[in-house]
């Protein structure tokens, strides 16, 4: 049996999903409010606590839902087209924390 017989997919090529269809869920516009999330991630704070503050303020969330939300966010395509630079400084400070806290785990479990 030829390879076609066993793959005939493999003979037209590659299956291809609608792009249409792919880009248009993931692509969601962001909400004023995520807009706003990206905008204080972009500020850098001095002292401890303020940014603590400044979430209170402007959300009215804890700094626990604050961080959830933006977590979230990240991994949104709208967000990286519309702040990529901030964005993926963010995701890269999640994976390296990811990172860490992998090697902890891992230095106990031996």
């Amino acid at each position: 049996m030829s390879e076609l017989e066993l793959f005939p997919e493999s003979a037209a090529g590659p299956v291809k999903e609608p792009v249409e269809e792919v880009a248009a869920v993931s692509a969601e516009p962001l909400t004023a409010v995520e807009k706003e999330i990206l905008l204080l991630e972009q500020k850098w704070f001095k002292y401890q606590g303020v940014k603590a503050n400044q979430i209170r303020e402007k959300f009215d969330w804890t700094p626990t839902q604050y961080y959830q939300r933006l977590n979230a966010l990240l991994d949104k395509e709208a967000a990286l087209a519309w702040d990529p630079i901030t964005v993926k400084r963010l995701k890269q400070k999640r994976r390296d924390r990811q990172l860490s806290r992998s090697a902890r785990r891992l230095d106990h479990d031996l």
